[in-house]
């Protein structure tokens, strides 16, 4: 008969408990196996497509430094049509620095508004251990 219309012929059903929980631990260590396997390739695959974002991003990043380089020369090549050449290139030169300390400027600014550290989430933790710390005095 076949195991699959005669219950009391499956491999299971005439198994002492010790066999059953054998099979049980044997069948979950394959199973966490084959979950960690999974996992391992799903992470491979993610860091792999995660690398190659990062060296776009690198390479676009780099090309925007050329692309803003290069309109900073054509700044001092159009001043320099009107202007000797020192002159074009020290007037560009002080308009870079002043947009540079304004941007510092600005971000000093954002600076001083962090705060050091999530407070709600730390009171909330403290609370928590506190709590824990309570819970286990009480056992003892």
């Amino acid at each position: 008969m076949n195991p699959e219309t005669n219950p009391a012929a499956s491999p299971t059903a005439n198994a002492s408990l010790g066999e059953l929980l054998s099979q049980l631990s044997t069948q979950t260590s394959r199973l966490v196996r084959d979950e960690i396997r999974l996992a391992q390739k799903e992470f491979q695959d993610s860091a792999r497509h995660a690398g190659v974002g990062a060296g776009l991003i690198s390479v676009a990043g780099l090309l925007a430094v050329f692309g803003l380089l290069t309109l900073i020369a054509a700044a001092v090549a159009a001043l320099s049509l009107v202007l000797p050449v020192w002159a074009a290139a020290l007037i560009v030169g002080a308009v870079l620095l002043v947009i540079a300390g304004i941007a510092a400027l600005v971000s000093r600014r954002q600076l001083e508004q962090v705060t050091p550290a999530a407070p709600e989430t730390v009171t909330s933790v403290k609370k928590d251990i506190d709590e824990v710390k309570g819970a286990a005095h009480v056992r003892s």
